[in-house]
């Protein structure tokens, strides 16, 4: 079973046009040239990704991909 870092990466990757090598625990959406329209979307695909509600001001800028695992795993315990 891919890890929630594998995980969260597929998205960027596939959604974002990210490379997969610039995801890494310190990165930041910001380094990531996401802007405010492309994080809300981030946060509806990766809820549904995960089966999980993700709140838009859940996911910021500076958001790093290490705080992004934490929510996840945080709001996946609870179900």
């Amino acid at each position: 079973m891919p890890s929630v870092l594998d995980r969260i990466t597929e998205v960027l990757v596939s959604r974002f046009g990210v490379e997969p090598e610039e995801v890494t625990e310190d990165t930041t959406m910001r380094d990531l040239d996401l802007d405010s329209l492309a994080l809300v979307e981030f946060a509806l695909v990766a809820g549904g990704e995960f089966h999980i509600q993700i709140d838009d001001e859940e996911v910021g800028a500076e958001s790093s991909v290490k705080d992004l695992i934490a929510l996840i795993d945080s709001k996946s315990a609870v179900l």
